[in-house]
């Protein structure tokens, strides 16, 4: 499972301010918190500083890049911000995100194709959202195939449902479920991702929410995810589930994972 760190978003306020103040000190500690914790990527996200965005996500892929030797997920509906982002990042960038919407899809696929960067797809288009399962796996195979028309190999592909909060849709965490589950069987070369605390928005004790949906969708064959890494038993349930589902030969992680103390049971 392919873990991405959610937390260095500026729609947290404490992240704001720090990326507001170039504090890079402040934004450091919070990636090495979450690599520790466990994510293969750290997603950054300066989406609500408007016309700052991209100077501020470039600030914030270059401060951490310096600090820290991980990759990132670079998370902008703006294709300016993510250009300059990913002219700066060192390795291989995930690129969040792109859709089929017409215009995003002609904007965004240059920077895939020049960065040779993964790619999260968003199952929507110029309609929308999906509101069903059937029509998640319509939109995204088109992205998909539209992507794999490209030249983008399919290991370099994370389609994603898009998940939508269970207190506004209730069928909302089922549908997801059965999209990943067509989409699995129908590219099985493709990565699914999803973005997982969307399905609490709203919701008291969320964390037991995306606890439970992590499993389910895994399950089903999420294989990579967009998680707050700092929630202990969330990650002690995604070590469990990858043992319990044949995904972790030997329960190898699982193992390593126990004698680092982070299978937490609280």
């Amino acid at each position: 499972m392919l873990i991405v760190g959610e937390r260095i978003n500026t729609s947290r306020k404490g992240i704001a301010d720090l990326v507001a103040r170039r504090d890079a000190e402040g934004v450091v500690r919070e990636a090495v918190r979450q690599h520790q914790a466990g994510a293969d990527y750290i997603d950054v996200n300066a989406g609500t500083l408007l016309s700052d965005e991209p100077r501020a996500l470039r600030w914030l892929v270059t401060t951490i890049q310096e600090a820290l030797k991980v990759p990132l997920c670079v998370d902008s509906a703006n294709p300016e911000a993510l250009a300059a982002a990913l002219d700066v990042h060192q390795g291989k960038a995930l690129l969040n995100s792109i859709t089929a919407e017409r215009e995003r899809f002609r904007a965004v696929l240059p920077l895939v194709k020049r960065h040779q960067c993964g790619v999260v797809a968003l199952c929507m288009d110029d309609s929308g959202m999906p509101s069903s399962a059937e029509e998640a796996v319509e939109k995204g195979s088109q992205l998909i195939e539209s992507l794999l028309e490209a030249e983008v190999p399919p290991q370099d592909i994370y389609v994603d449902p898009l998940v939508r909060p269970v207190g506004v849709e209730p069928r909302a965490g089922l549908m997801v479920v059965e999209a990943i589950r067509i989409l699995r069987e129908k590219y099985p070369g493709v990565h699914i991702i999803c973005g997982l605390s969307n399905i609490s928005f709203g919701l008291p004790r969320r964390r037991l929410l995306n606890q439970a949906f992590l499993v389910a969708t895994m399950t089903a064959g999420l294989d990579a995810v967009i998680l707050d890494p700092l929630d202990r038993r969330l990650m002690a349930l995604l070590r469990a589930a990858e043992a319990v589902l044949g995904r972790d030969e030997y329960c190898a992680r699982y193992l390593q994972a126990y004698r680092e103390g982070k299978l937490a049971e609280g």
